[in-house]
């Protein structure tokens, strides 16, 4: 068991790092003995987990990876409602859309529309973000009280730029602004130039599941950012009531 968790941790620590990793890198993020290293290495690298660079002694994640990934999104019957959904938003709004879940104090994105017209990288499949910096993050944390909230986030919350909200009491007062309109915002707190609206998906309690929009801070304005909000909470209330009719839970 013990090696079993140290394999899974190996990954995250992988997942979490968008550069190839040394052995010396790898002790010092896991803090795991170099011997076990090199075993978790070498098997993980044998069963196409990972992969080497030539010639070097450096390691990223293997194809493996994407194949399990892959087919944690094909298994998901909740996706193809929330795709169609996602090119309902981009179609109307010109701007990408993201449906994104919680996992702990992070959202995952599921999937993503991307603007036709877009020249900002905003996220990929299979990237987390924490929650307390992103509207989708924020729109989920409503869902839940302020306790399970204060249990749910680590003792620090990280800038991710110079407006991410890191106090306790600026992120309540967010969520309770999302409370009172249906959808959550935030400008520039997760991506510089980016600002964001979501709104949750409500076929779950609480809800695990959000729909976002991105919109670049110099072609929208407030106005704007109410109308794309409306409509978020249009789109996810119909999107809630399909997937409860599907019998999706």
């Amino acid at each position: 068991m013990k090696s079993a968790r140290r394999a899974l941790d190996l990954m995250e620590t992988f997942a979490a790092h968008d550069t190839w990793l040394t052995l010396a890198e790898l002790h010092t993020l896991t803090g795991f003995p170099r011997s076990s290293l090199h075993g978790l290495l070498r098997t993980l690298l044998d069963v196409g987990w990972l992969e080497q660079d030539a010639g070097a002694a450096r390691y990223r994640l293997g194809i493996r990876a994407l194949v399990c990934g892959t087919a944690y999104l094909d298994r998901d019957a909740a996706m193809p409602f929330a795709t169609e959904a996602l090119e309902q938003i981009r179609e109307r709004t010109g701007f990408t859309a993201h449906y994104a879940r919680r996992s702990g104090d992070q959202v995952v994105y599921l999937e993503t529309r991307e603007a036709k017209r877009s020249t900002h990288l905003i996220s990929r499949v299979g990237r987390s973000l924490p929650v307390h910096a992103t509207a989708l993050g924020k729109a989920l944390l409503a869902e839940l009280t302020p306790a399970e909230v204060d249990a749910l986030l680590p003792t620090t919350l990280t800038a991710l730029t110079a407006h991410t909200v890191v106090s306790r009491e600026g992120l309540r007062a967010a969520c309770e602004r999302a409370r009172e309109l249906g959808y959550a915002t935030e400008r520039e707190e997760g991506t510089p130039g980016i600002r964001c609206v979501a709104a949750v998906v409500p076929y779950r309690i609480p809800a695990s599941d959000a729909i976002s929009c991105s919109l670049p801070v110099d072609q929208i304005d407030d106005a704007g950012v109410r109308e794309i909000g409306e409509l978020l909470v249009e789109v996810t209330a119909r999107l809630g009531r399909e997937l409860r009719r599907a019998g999706i839970r």
